[in-house]
């Protein structure tokens, strides 16, 4: 998934930009509500984690602007407050979840995938095409009953490819959802991280290259 996490601690967003791409997501990082603003206009997300108390541009009104403007991006927002008012003010605001500091790692993570999964269309816990078994919650691939250790990148793209259900993915898709904002679309990574996939999985070859446009596994 492509997330943003506008947090205005450095550490803290660090920290949390590690652990979402430990998980195979492309984050982005804002240190401040009006760059928050900014990404959000440029790049579709399918989670923003949103801290409450930015500089420059209140994450309150953050939130507000995310949700007028009637995309798809969920709203985890965070925040040191822990009463229950604050909670509600949060969610009345138009968030989708909220989690006080300070939190478990493991339990954000948790969070954003369940709001990535409301911003896409249904798709079963475990995928499966040619031969192929991708279980998300584990990070295991196999491939014919045969294990495939991939890396972070291969496995957000197989995944990306696998949800397409036989449609062409293109190149800019693929850097939308799996890399992050830094990414050169003109390095060729996409093309190098597919090679490196359809070695791994191995013969016969199952993701197809359709000339101009993408890639696909029928």
């Amino acid at each position: 998934m492509r997330v943003l996490v506008a947090e205005d601690e450095r550490l803290l967003a660090d920290a949390i930009a590690e652990w979402l791409r430990d998980d195979a997501h492309a984050v982005d990082l804002a240190h401040d509500g009006a760059s928050a603003l900014e990404r959000v206009t440029v790049n579709d997300y399918d989670v923003v984690v949103l801290d409450r108390d930015l500089p420059l541009v209140h994450g309150d009104d953050v939130c507000r602007e995310i949700v007028r403007g009637g995309g798809a991006a969920r709203v985890l927002m965070l925040t040191a407050a822990a009463e229950v008012t604050d909670r509600v003010d949060g969610l009345g605001l138009g968030a989708d979840d909220y989690l006080t500091k300070p939190f478990a790692f493991p339990e954000l993570a948790a969070r954003v995938h369940a709001l990535g999964r409301r911003c896409r269309p249904a798709a079963p816990p475990t995928l499966h095409r040619a031969g192929i078994t991708l279980d998300p919650a584990r990070r295991e691939v196999f491939r014919d009953g045969r294990y495939v250790p991939l890396a972070r990148k291969e496995f957000a793209v197989l995944a990306e490819l696998l949800r397409a259900e036989g449609a062409v993915v293109s190149a800019e898709q693929l850097l939308e959802k799996v890399w992050d904002e830094h990414a050169d679309p003109f390095t060729g990574a996409v093309r190098l991280t597919v090679l490196k996939l359809r070695r791994k999985l191995a013969d016969p070859p199952v993701v197809e290259t359709v000339k101009g446009a993408g890639y696909r596994i029928p």
